[in-house]
């Protein structure tokens, strides 16, 4: 019998102040074309390999943004990943760790993670 809740996990959430800033701030960092449109004026769907993640100004406060990285995106070379986002003025929380994962901060103050997979 199939359990009624799957063990994946289907979309991220991430509270942005401004929807539009957000979309194109993540698409540029994740090399994606602003597909689709903004839905409702506060949703924006990321077009994502694997798990999704919405961009939604509608949830953001102070108190929601995320002071710890709540995931991290894949790099195959976290090296060139550190130094591309370094290029692009990310606002680096960490150097790389262990060789193996860096922690960054989006413009509206979300604590995010690259690791190497």
């Amino acid at each position: 019998m199939d359990h009624p809740i799957q063990n994946q996990i289907g979309t991220v959430f991430i509270p942005v102040k401004n929807i539009e800033e957000a979309r194109d701030w993540y698409s540029d960092i994740l090399g994606l074309e602003k597909e689709g449109e903004i839905q409702f004026g506060h949703l924006y769907v990321l077009p994502m390999d694997g798990t999704g993640i919405v961009l939604d100004s509608k949830i953001y406060s102070e108190d929601s943004i995320f002071k710890a990285p709540a995931f991290h995106l894949n790099s195959k070379n976290i090296e060139e990943a550190f130094q591309f986002m370094k290029d692009k003025g990310v606002n680096l929380i960490t150097e790389i760790e262990h060789g193996h994962y860096f922690n960054f901060a989006d413009p509206d103050g979300n604590v995010l993670m690259v690791c190497k997979c």
